[in-house]
């Protein structure tokens, strides 16, 4: 008895599980149908933007670009000529007729040679031609050049034309001090030959002034330039030596 209502409840459980399998399939198949058939029915729910880009036909290709204009031909006449490389070239027929070019005689010249001249001569020549005329021609003459005012001289060439020197006296300070030593100075010599202008140029301040006063009684012979006298620009150097060292 405990098994036959074992077994009675063993059949009923498999008759519910197989209805349930059964109606539950059904539901998802109408679930997805529904799902399905709501978008074909209730089309605003689609995205516009995308039903639009679906629905638009694509642009039509550009254009292909216009051709290149096509270049102009350019025709080379060429000109026939008789001169090959700078020479003249071999005719390949013979003309039938040749024609004659007859050049005009030039006027004749009002400065006519004489028979037997020179080409390009004129009436009326020197004997001995162009060298002949040359020689016998005036001399020209040669401008002269001015003659500066002053010049400038080493003082080699200042002491070759010293016609009177004196000789300066020893400043007694300076002897007792046994200062001693060269004082330059910077002279003119004018035109007469005489000192014009003196400044120092280097010496002891206790030397300068009998060197100054020597210089100025000195006598130089004029200096000469193109044969005239022109004023000397120039160095003088006295020496202050102590005897007796």
């Amino acid at each position: 008895m405990f098994e036959d209502s074992l077994l009675e409840s063993g059949g009923k459980f498999k008759t519910k599980q197989g209805a349930t399998t059964t109606i539950a399939v059904v539901a998802q198949i109408a679930l997805i149908g529904v799902l399905v058939l709501i978008p074909l029915i209730y089309t605003e729910a689609l995205p516009k933007g995308q039903l639009t880009t679906f629905l638009v036909a694509p642009p039509p290709p550009p254009p292909p670009p216009p051709p290149p204009a096509a270049a102009a031909v350019v025709k080379v006449h060429k000109v026939e000529t008789d001169l090959n490389n700078g020479q003249l070239r071999t005719p390949t027929a013979i003309p039938k007729k040749v024609a004659m070019i007859k050049e005009d005689e030039p006027p004749p010249s009002a400065n006519a040679g004489v028979m037997g001249g020179v080409a390009g001569g004129v009436p009326g020549g020197q004997m001995g031609g162009v060298i002949g005329g040359i020689i016998s021609s005036a001399p020209v003459a040669v401008p002269k050049v001015a003659t500066p005012q002053k010049v400038r001289v080493s003082q080699g060439v200042s002491e070759g034309l010293l016609l009177h020197k004196v000789t300066p006296s020893y400043p007694p300070l300076a002897k007792q001090a046994r200062i001693q030593g060269a004082v330059l100075l910077q002279a003119t010599i004018g035109k007469d030959g005489s000192i014009q202008n003196l400044r120092v140029q280097s010496g002891h301040p206790m030397l300068t002034q009998a060197a100054i006063d020597a210089v100025r009684q000195w006598k130089y012979k004029p200096y000469l330039l193109n044969g005239e006298a022109v004023e000397v620009e120039t160095t003088v150097q006295v020496n202050f030596t102590l005897s007796g060292g």
